[in-house]
């Protein structure tokens, strides 16, 4: 199974923002950043069969926009396994019920995506990796995933997401 986390891109400031976090969205720099990294990722020819996002509505934007830039007939499932004090364990059960040749693409928060990461390739829930806003990293299982197994394949910070997308659409 090859998972592929990505976080939300840049939303509207929390400060600044008057109505419930949940329905906080992204900024139009926000949504063009992420449509970039988009083009990032299907130059590295991603093409999951499950998408995940948490309900929060700058994820769901986020997940809407990867479907469209990576032209995916994938319906985006809403999981609150991907919720920012989600436990990591949760999302590894649900991913354990799909098939393990899975391609998963799943768009969370910080703290819960660089925690997801640490355990999945290290067991342990201190956060080894830094998800930066509209970051993603892949990693991969030999079978079904649990704590420990995952074996980190990459981990792409926004820029280098973005400079991909843009060499892509040069050609």
């Amino acid at each position: 199974m090859d998972v592929i986390l990505f976080r939300h891109g840049i939303a509207v400031d929390a400060a600044n923002w008057k109505g419930d976090d949940a329905t906080r969205p992204l900024t139009a720099d926000g949504a063009d950043r992420t449509k970039q990294g988009a083009q990032g990722l299907a130059r590295l020819k991603v093409q999951p069969d499950h998408v995940f996002s948490s309900p929060l509505v700058r994820a769901r934007q986020t997940a809407d926009l990867l479907n469209a830039e990576l032209a995916l007939k994938t319906k985006i499932e809403l999981v609150e396994d991907l919720l920012p004090d989600a436990p990591p364990d949760a999302l590894l059960a649900r991913l354990a019920k799909l098939p393990a040749h899975s391609v998963v693409l799943c768009v969370g928060h910080e703290p819960h995506l660089s925690t997801a990461v640490s355990v999945m390739i290290s067991g342990k829930t201190a956060a080894s990796v830094e998800m930066k806003k509209a970051s993603a990293c892949g990693v991969g299982f030999r079978g079904l995933p649990k704590a420990g197994a995952g074996m980190l394949h990459w981990l792409l910070p926004p820029k280098i997401l973005r400079v991909l997308g843009r060499s892509a659409a040069a050609k």
